[in-house]
């Protein structure tokens, strides 16, 4: 039997996971871990780039991310959890990377402009600025084939396959240089009609909310401002809850854009009909999270033999890149 070909995922460790990234990516991983040998990364160094002053935030972010991850059904006897900075392999190679790309070429890649345009940052640190090497060094300590990523990181791909190139011609490394797998996923608007959904925005559902909280949170959704009546004809194609329909209620979507359009259905009915079906889409994660959230330390114990387990991968690649680099005496 053919091995499975390896999968490098995972998540900044900035806070709670909401439906954006469960449509964006995570439902995605459940697919795949049957079929790849996959590992999650919780990205703390990364986290860092953008929240260093709160290292609080980061550190409780580990546990919210590995349980979102595990309550949405990633099986740790599937997958491989794994805490950034705590793989030695990843901060090494993070040097020998940096060493073989230029400022110039960081400062111009799309991506890293458009977040620093987002944070307002005039003047990035070096962190942030490297933050496509470190990227690279999480992809390839483990010689993963596969990054699962939307349009917006494949600059971050291209610049690991290149800095993979690098190191093997230069040293004669057998680094596998990685592909993107990119996402076909739709991306996810906020409920206040935003076109992202985001921790910061304050306009998102998170896999954690009770079902209270979904059903408050849906009823001040965003609709189609110009429907003053419920028999008034509505405009679907700009309403924020018709989106979500499409995308949570697929196969009732088309019934209510045109019982909409033809005034039979009101904006209230129609956020209530959402709201059941998020609630029966979060009530198994809410069960398993429930069985997490009471048993902290298999969490923790998830996360650190899944960490003792890259930390043994990395440490055999590096040692290998180490001596066709001639550093090793």
């Amino acid at each position: 039997m053919a091995e499975k070909k390896r999968i490098l995922t995972g998540d900044r460790t900035t806070g709670k996971l909401h439906l954006g990234h469960y449509v964006g990516s995570l439902q995605n991983r459940v697919r795949l871990q049957d079929d790849y040998e996959t590992f999650i990364l919780m990205a703390d160094i990364q986290a860092l780039t953008t929240h260093f002053e709160n290292p609080s935030l980061i550190n409780g972010s580990i546990y919210d991310v590995a349980i979102d991850n595990l309550s949405v059904g990633l099986d740790p006897n599937k997958v491989t959890f794994v805490q950034q900075s705590q793989i030695k392999a990843i901060a090494e190679l993070t040097v020998f990377y940096s060493m073989l790309i230029s400022v110039n070429t960081l400062r111009h890649n799309p991506t890293i402009k458009t977040e620093a345009a987002n944070y307002g940052y005039n003047d990035m640190t070096y962190g942030f600025l490297g933050y496509p090497v470190s990227q690279a060094a999480d992809i390839t300590f483990c010689n993963a084939e596969l990054v699962p990523v939307g349009e917006d990181q494949l600059p971050h791909i291209e610049v690991a396959r290149k800095l993979v190139r690098r190191m093997n011609d230069l040293y004669g490394t057998n680094l596998l240089e990685p592909k993107a797998m990119l996402s076909s996923c739709t991306r996810l608007m906020g409920l206040d009609g935003n076109s992202k959904m985001g921790k910061s925005l304050g306009n998102a559902i998170y896999l954690s909310d009770s079902a209270e909280s979904v059903n408050e949170k849906v009823r001040l959704a965003v609709t189609d401002a110009s429907r003053i009546r419920a028999k008034d004809p509505g405009h679907p194609d700009i309403c924020t809850v018709s989106k979500y329909h499409k995308v949570f209620n697929e196969e009732e979507y088309e019934d209510i854009c045109e019982r909409c359009k033809a005034g039979q259905v009101g904006c209230v009915a129609c956020k209530r009909r959402l709201a059941e079906k998020l609630n029966g889409l979060l009530d198994p994660f809410r069960e398993r999270r429930a069985y997490y959230e009471a048993h902290m330390n298999e969490v923790k114990e998830i996360v650190n033999s899944g960490s003792d387990r890259a930390n043994a991968i990395g440490n055999e690649n590096v040692d290998k890149i180490k001596a066709a680099m001639s550093l090793k005496i």
